[in-house]
């Protein structure tokens, strides 16, 4: 896994979590609702960056979604 793959990943978790805690459903439906979005497209874009910020701001980029 190179370096930017370990960013999405982390990126993606912390995400995830971040549903769980607000929403309150269970941690597979956080993953469908995120893993299915334009956000998630868009961190695995290398044009656009998003990979390398913090997950916070990717995540108030997947609520304005």
């Amino acid at each position: 896994m190179n370096k930017k793959e370990q960013l999405i990943e982390f990126n993606a978790h912390d995400i995830i979590s971040f549903i769980v805690e607000d929403t309150g459903v269970e941690f597979d439906e956080a993953m469908n609702r995120f893993y299915s979005s334009e956000t998630f497209d868009k961190l695995q874009d290398s044009e656009t960056g998003l990979y390398l910020e913090s997950p916070s701001y990717v995540y108030e980029i997947y609520l304005d979604e």
